[in-house]
C-alpha cells in the first residue's frame, strides 16, 4: 500500500526583469511604500533628474527635521525642569528660614508670585490652630464642600477652577480677573488647606500641565505650615 502525499508547488522569486517591468507600470509603488525609500542605496547619475532618488532625500530630510525638533523640545523640557528645580529648591531654603506661620504664608506668595510667575498666590488655611492668620477657615466652614475631591485625591488641579472655588479662595473681584488656575491641596493627617495659584492669562496653566513639581510645592508648603501650626 503506497502513501500519496501532495506539497504546494515552490513558487520562484521573481526575476530582475519582473521586479523592473512591476515598478515600471506601478510608478507611484514608492510613494506608498514610502518607509522603502530609508533603507534602497541607488547611485545618483552625474546628468539627468532620478525622482526616486530625490524622493528619498526629501523623506530623510523631513525625518531629521522631526528628530531635530523633538530634540530642541526635550532640551527645552530639561530647562524648564531644571528651573522649576531651582524654584522649589529656593523656595525650601526660605520656608526652613520662615520662624512664624505668617513668615511662611509670606515667604509662600512672595517667592511663587516672583518664581513661578503667578500673578495671584492664597493659602487658605483650614482648623482652629489656624484661627487669627489671613485667609483661614474654621473646619465646618460650607465652602469646604467645593474641595472634597481636591482632599480625597490629594493631587494638583490645573486650569479651569470651578467659580465656586475661586471665590472661596480669592474673593469675587480677583476671581473675575483670572483666566486660569492651579489648586493643591495642603494634607497632613487631615487637611490642613488649599495653595492657590492664579493667572489672568487663560494658557499659563492647563489641564496637560505635569503635576509632579505641583506635588512637591504641596509638600513643601504644607510641611512648613504643618510645623508651625505644631502638627509635628
Amino acid at each position: 500500500m503506497t502513501r500519496q502525499t501532495t506539497s504546494e508547488p515552490c513558487q520562484d522569486p521573481l526575476s530582475e526583469t519582473e521586479v523592473a517591468d512591476y515598478l515600471r507600470a506601478h510608478p507611484d509603488f514608492f510613494a506608498r511604500h514610502l518607509s522603502l525609500l530609508e533603507v534602497l542605496r541607488l547611485p545618483h547619475p552625474t546628468h539627468g533628474a532620478v525622482s526616486l532618488v530625490e524622493r528619498q532625500t526629501a523623506v530623510l530630510r523631513e525625518r531629521n527635521r522631526q528628530t531635530e525638533r523633538k530634540l530642541k523640545e526635550l532640551i527645552q523640557l530639561a530647562r524648564e525642569n531644571e528651573q522649576l528645580s531651582a524654584n522649589l529648591h529656593r523656595l525650601g531654603l526660605g520656608l526652613l528660614q520662615a520662624d512664624s506661620l505668617d513668615s511662611v504664608l509670606a515667604t509662600t506668595r512672595e517667592q511663587l508670585c516672583d518664581e513661578f510667575k503667578a500673578d495671584e498666590v492664597v493659602v487658605r488655611l483650614i482648623g482652629t490652630e489656624a484661627a487669627g492668620a489671613p485667609y483661614a477657615s474654621p473646619a465646618d466652614d460650607p465652602g469646604l464642600a467645593h474641595f472634597s475631591g481636591l482632599f480625597e485625591h490629594r493631587r494638583p488641579i490645573c486650569g479651569r477652577a470651578e467659580r465656586a472655588q475661586l471665590d472661596w479662595l480669592f474673593g469675587g473681584e480677583v476671581a473675575d480677573s483670572l483666566g486660569s488656575a492651579v489648586l493643591i491641596p495642603l494634607v497632613d493627617t487631615q487637611p490642613l488647606g488649599v495653595l492657590a495659584l492664579g493667572s489672568r492669562d487663560t494658557a499659563r496653566f492647563h489641564p496637560s500641565m505635569g503635576t509632579l513639581f505641583l506635588g512637591y510645592l504641596g509638600e513643601l508648603v504644607g510641611a512648613a505650615v504643618s510645623n508651625r501650626l505644631g502638627r509635628t
